[in-house]
């Protein structure tokens, strides 16, 4: 969607690190927000507080509360 309203064309290799930096990043928050101690790390605990937390920032960064 970014490249077709940007009128912009990225090759195969832009699409692929751009796919695997956000992927890393979703992995790193959720390990962040879901690590439960000895090595378990609860993925649907910590996507679900990223997100939160994700939102918050933006309706703070906003003035919205």
């Amino acid at each position: 969607m970014s490249q077709n309203s940007a009128r912009i064309s990225w090759s195969e290799a832009e699409l692929q690190k751009l796919l695997h930096d956000t992927m890393k990043g979703i992995h790193e928050r959720c390990v962040q927000y879901g690590d439960e101690g000895d090595g378990y790390v609860n993925y649907l605990k910590g996507a679900n507080i990223a997100g939160f937390v994700k939102v918050a920032d933006a309706m703070l960064a906003y003035g919205v509360v």
